[in-house]
């Protein structure tokens, strides 16, 4: 049985949206402004999009962060289930460090895991519930 070592170099948190896993971890250096790094690569190249860009940040300026260090690994999913498992993994990872900012974080709804996911597709039908056309005669 293998021990594990505590590392105080970060704080670790993982993320999930649909089939996205996002493994989450707020290093313990302070830099000048907002840094994060996804996949090896800037945030901004990862999300190219706004919007998905918007929902990464939203706890962090939700909750006035501003120096601050990021460090995810992602897989699975498309480009907006893994933006969405990255917020939910950086929520979860803030309120790890700070516990005062759950209240926060709770009503904008961001430490609940939105569970919803495809549904399988059944035999008979084109899709999960899109019949073929019915036709009379």
């Amino acid at each position: 049985m293998a021990i594990k070592k505590e590392n105080n170099d970060y704080t670790p948190a993982v993320g999930k949206r649909k089939c996205a896993i996002a493994r989450v971890r707020v290093l313990k250096e302070k830099p000048k402004g907002i840094k994060i790094i996804v996949n090896d690569k800037d945030y901004k190249e990862y999300f190219p999009y706004f919007e998905l860009q918007d929902a990464v940040l939203l706890p962090l300026k939700l909750t006035g962060q501003d120096d601050i260090s990021i460090s995810i690994k992602i897989h699975g999913g498309g480009p907006k289930g893994q933006s969405e498992a990255v917020r939910h993994g950086i929520s979860r990872a803030l309120l790890k460090i700070d516990e005062d900012l759950r209240a926060t974080l709770k009503k904008e709804g961001l430490l609940t895991r939105d569970s919803r996911v495809k549904e399988r597709k059944k035999p008979g039908l084109r899709k999960a519930r899109r019949a073929p056309q019915w036709s009379k005669r």
